[in-house]
């Protein structure tokens, strides 16, 4: 598929998803938010990507849905376009690849919700977030479902009620984001991470992060019955061995994807 807004490449078993709308901070529209999904299913159908980056080009990393594009529409169409809008958080929930948010500036509206929707975050120092569509008369209802399980229910409202903005210390701290760098280490920082991940057994990470997502609402004996079959499938894998001899015998594993 050919992309126009946003930028795709592949490096060390990594696909990175850049959001190439740099002149009106990376916000959503239609194509970014179209092309944000596509992209996201092509890495995951891709055996020689372990890892998916999200980041954006210019000065901020994403300023939400362009309001430009709110005027105009039938119910049935607002309803289209709001769930194009979120399609690509759910797709992160289903994608077998872990993903990581790597952000500078500012991330709100969906630019928070990507950062709460993704598997792990990086924050440059001074990102600002912020569920900010409550303060033009909207709400971000779809960031909401990511954040609350992030999150927890206080925690989400108070963002989404109050529209406030946290620094990226705060986001840290409560548990939005995994790690504040300095801006000119955030690639660095980011890839470091990436290149962590690619480096275990892939498919032992792919089952466990669709593991994860599935028995993270169930309750609590469901969840436990859920993931113990999960890893009773996992022993049986080549890998699984492989993985174990290779700790025992103290040697590099050589992952066969089986």
């Amino acid at each position: 598929m050919n992309y126009e807004a946003l930028l795709l490449e592949k490096t060390e078993h990594i696909g990175i998803i850049t959001l190439n709308r740099p002149e009106s901070l990376n916000t959503f529209n239609v194509p970014l938010a179209s092309e944000l999904n596509q992209a996201l299913i092509e890495l995951d159908a891709d055996e020689d990507v372990r890892v998916v980056i999200i980041r954006g080009a210019g000065k901020g990393f994403c300023a939400g849905i362009n309001v430009g594009d709110l005027e105009g529409k039938s119910p049935l169409q607002y309803y289209e376009w709001i769930t194009l809008m979120e399609e690509w958080a759910l797709t992160i929930s289903r994608i077998r690849k872990p993903v990581i948010a790597s952000v500078h500036k500012i991330a709100v509206a969906n630019g928070i919700g990507i950062v709460a929707s993704s598997d792990l975050c990086i924050a440059a120092e001074g990102t600002q977030f912020g569920a900010t569509a409550v303060n033009v008369g909207l709400f971000c209802m779809g960031p909401a479902v990511p954040l609350s399980r992030s999150l927890g229910r206080k925690k989400a409202l108070e963002l989404l009620l109050t529209g406030d903005m946290i620094d990226a210390v705060e986001a840290e701290r409560i548990g939005l984001i995994n790690k504040v760098v300095p801006m000119d280490q955030l690639e660095e920082e980011t890839m470091k991470l990436a290149r962590k991940l690619a480096a275990k057994s892939p498919l032992g990470v792919q089952l466990g992060k669709q593991s994860f997502y599935k028995m993270a609402d169930l309750p609590y004996e469901k969840a436990f019955e859920l993931t113990g079959n999960h890893f009773a499938i996992l022993c049986t894998t080549e890998d699984a061995h492989e993985g174990v001899d290779a700790f025992l015998n103290k040697r590099e594993a050589d992952w066969k994807l089986k």
